[in-house]
């Protein structure tokens, strides 16, 4: 397994979470990669951070999100940000994250989450149009997607998962 970066932030440039992470491979749904139990991640420049169960995180090719399945007891399930298409460039992979969370709980309620971050960013931060009707889009999908467990939501990260022992 190698090492990749994961570099999420805000719209203007601005640093967000980011963390190592171990890249695992690539499928149909896009590049997996482990944070495992014990990855130091900071929001930001704050304090680091250190993730207290194993994550499999998605990033996928063409598509305007990223998901992370969370181990047991994580609070949730399936955390899938509304983002930019993440960008690979050597080692590191980068997207802004647009605020919104489609969220799956492990007590199986499903939640929109940060819609009120969503709508102070977009006149804080300067939004275009365009980028808050395909942020919008992306959600709704999304939740249809998990909620219905299709697609990347359908169990397909458990053969990552494995691999991560």
């Amino acid at each position: 397994m190698n090492d990749v970066r994961i570099v999420y932030r805000k719209y203007g440039g601005a640093l967000h979470w980011n963390h190592p992470g171990l890249l695992l491979g690539e499928d149909e749904h896009g590049v997996w990669v482990a944070a495992p139990a014990g990855t130091a991640a900071r929001k930001g420049h704050g304090p680091t951070v250190t993730w207290e169960t194993d994550a499999i995180m998605l990033f996928p090719r063409d598509a305007w999100w990223t998901a992370s399945f969370n181990a047991a007891p994580h609070k949730s399930w399936v955390y899938v940000d509304v983002t930019t298409v993440p960008v690979w460039d050597e080692g590191e992979v980068s997207m802004v994250d647009l605020d919104l969370d489609v969220i799956l709980m492990r007590d199986g309620r499903l939640i929109l989450d940060d819609e009120d971050e969503f709508a102070e960013h977009q006149v804080l931060l300067g939004y275009p149009p365009e980028l808050i009707s395909r942020a919008e889009e992306t959600a709704r999908w999304l939740l249809g997607e998990v909620g219905e467990r299709r697609g990347a939501f359908g169990g397909a990260h458990l053969e990552w998962q494995a691999k991560l022992g």
